[in-house]
C-alpha cells in the first residue's frame, strides 16, 4: 500500500455485502482501515467471519468496538426472547435493530477522523434485503450531510463521503462482484442464528436472501449449514 493512498473506513459485520465492500474499497487503492461492531447480537461467529475477512484482505487494520445495543433490546437480533422468523413477514420486521446503522455509522465517522480519513464505505443494499430503513439511500444521503455538520473535520471544510456502492445492486450482482475481486465467501456469515460453529440456520430471512443470491448469480453456494 503506497503511503500516500487515501485512507478510508470500512464497516466490516463479517456477511457477504460487507466483504464485499470492502473488496471494491481495496481494488480503488484505498488504505482500509476496517470497522467492526459487538453489539450484543446473538451469535459472535458474525465477528469472528469479520477478523477472517479482514485477514484474507490485507486490511491495514481491524478494530473490534463492543456497543451493546442489547441493553435497549428491540430486536431479534439483540433479545434472545425474540424469535428470529423463518418466514418472509410484512413490513419492516423484528430483525430490525433500532438505530444500528446510526450508531455503527457514527462510530466509523469518529474513527475516520481521528485517521484524518474523509471516505466511509458501509455495505448497505436496498434492493435484496429485510426492509431495513438504515439501508435505504435517504438514510445514507442524511447521514452524509450529517458528517458535515457535527465534526470537527466537517465544520472546517473536510468533504465527507459516505460510499454504498452496493445499494441498488441485487444480491446476484453483489455475489458475481465479489468473485471478480476474489472474495473469498467462505469465511463470511450472514445468519441471523448461526451455530457456534458458524453454520447457517438456512430459514431465517438472511439465510433466504444469501442462498437466492448465490442460485442468481450462478455461482456454488459455499455457506456451511446445520444439518437437517
Amino acid at each position: 500500500m503506497s503511503e500516500r493512498a487515501e485512507k478510508a473506513v470500512v464497516l466490516l459485520s463479517g456477511g457477504l455485502d460487507s466483504a464485499t465492500c470492502l473488496a471494491m474499497a481495496r481494488a480503488e487503492g484505498l488504505d482500509c482501515h476496517a470497522l467492526s461492531i459487538d453489539y450484543g447480537q446473538r451469535h459472535h461467529t458474525e465477528l469472528d467471519a469479520a477478523r477472517r475477512v479482514a485477514a484474507a484482505q490485507g486490511v491495514t487494520d481491524h478494530r473490534v468496538v463492543a456497543v451493546d445495543l442489547s441493553a435497549i433490546g428491540g430486536s431479534a437480533l439483540t433479545d434472545a426472547a425474540i424469535a428470529v422468523p423463518t418466514a418472509p413477514t410484512e413490513g419492516i420486521p423484528v430483525t430490525y435493530v433500532p438505530a444500528r446503522n446510526t450508531v455503527f455509522l457514527a462510530l466509523a465517522l469518529g474513527f475516520a477522523e481521528t485517521l484524518d480519513a474523509r471516505l466511509l464505505y458501509v455495505g448497505a443494499n436496498a434492493v435484496d434485503y429485510s426492509g431495513y430503513p438504515d439501508c435505504r439511500p435517504a438514510f445514507i444521503e442524511a447521514f452524509r450531510d450529517l458528517a458535515r455538520v457535527a465534526t470537527r473535520s466537517g465544520v472546517e471544510g473536510t468533504p465527507w463521503e459516505v460510499r454504498a456502492p452496493l445499494m441498488h445492486w441485487s444480491k446476484a450482482e453483489i455475489i458475481q462482484a465479489g468473485v471478480r475481486l476474489g472474495v473469498d465467501y467462505s469465511q463470511t456469515v450472514s445468519c441471523y442464528q448461526a451455530d457456534a460453529a458458524g453454520r447457517a440456520c438456512g430459514r431465517c430471512d438472511s439465510c433466504r436472501i444469501r442462498r437466492e443470491g448465490f442460485a442468481a448469480a450462478g455461482v456454488p453456494d459455499p455457506t456451511r449449514y446445520v444439518p437437517d
